[in-house]
């Protein structure tokens, strides 16, 4: 009997086991406040057996590429136009496997108080990269700056505005490089992940920001597609979705809002 008892417990504890314990991922994430999240997702993840290594980039080009190429397992850092627009240029085959965050994008500057105060010819800094050019144009738009070409979707170019009465210069730039370019420009458009480690916080010092509302730009972990059905993703995308995640978000990444 103790001999079927021992043998039961051994099964148990096999059975409890994660299974994949030696599991190790890279997760690719841009970087910023980004990294404050995912030091938290690796502890959560380390519990249910999982090793994630993360890897910071300072570029919205590199994840996707190291993805593609296998020096990744996975990346968090872009919203669907971004991966649609790679899709489209570079072939790749990845796909969003969790929702993380929604960082609505800003405008700021340290020349101006109010989208009202923008002058005639103003230099106006936008992300060079198709997708956050875009989003940061039809910000523009929504504050009635411009005007953008009809059936240009989430991605319009400086090519598509049809008006721009205050004969605004775009200045397209990377976008890690726009907040140390605010000197030099009138106003620039920035994404949430590079302006707050700049010190600019969104909803305050942004003259004008994206809604929330109806948001198409939602961020997600990312895999390439033979990846998605493997056992380790749920379990990735669980540690990012969860409530002390969403707390952390709260409490230490200010103009950012949870997308589960």
């Amino acid at each position: 009997m103790r001999r079927i008892l021992l043998s039961i417990l051994a099964g148990l504890v096999l059975f409890a086991a994660p299974a994949f314990a030696d599991q190790k991922i890279k997760v690719g994430i841009s970087g910023g406040d980004a990294e404050i999240l995912w030091a938290k997702v690796k502890e959560i993840a380390a519990k249910d057996g999982l090793d994630v290594s993360v890897v910071v980039f300072n570029d919205y080009l590199l994840p996707n590429a190291a993805l593609d190429s296998g020096d990744l397992d996975a990346n968090a850092f872009q919203h669907r136009p971004f991966l649609d627009n790679q899709i489209k240029t570079r072939g790749y085959k990845i796909v969003p496997v969790g929702t993380t965050i929604i960082a609505p994008i800003g405008l700021y500057s340290k020349k101006v108080k109010s989208v009202d105060e923008i002058k005639a010819g103003a230099a106006i800094g936008i992300p060079n990269d198709p997708s956050n050019g875009g989003r940061a144009l039809l910000l523009l738009q929504a504050e009635r700056l411009i005007k953008v070409k009809e059936g240009s979707g989430l991605l319009p170019t400086v090519l598509d505005v049809v008006d721009n009465p205050r004969k605004l210069q775009f200045r397209e730039i990377d976008a890690a490089q726009l907040p140390r370019s605010l000197g030099d420009l009138d106003a620039a458009v920035v994404n949430t992940n590079y302006a707050v480690p700049a010190g600019l916080i969104p909803g305050k010092d942004s003259i004008a920001i994206e809604s929330p509302a109806d948001n198409p730009y939602s961020n997600f972990i990312a895999v390439r597609e033979r990846d998605k059905d493997a056992p380790w993703v749920p379990t990735l995308v669980r540690a990012f979705q969860n409530d002390t995640i969403r707390q952390l978000i709260k409490d230490r990444l200010p103009g950012q809002i949870p997308a589960f």
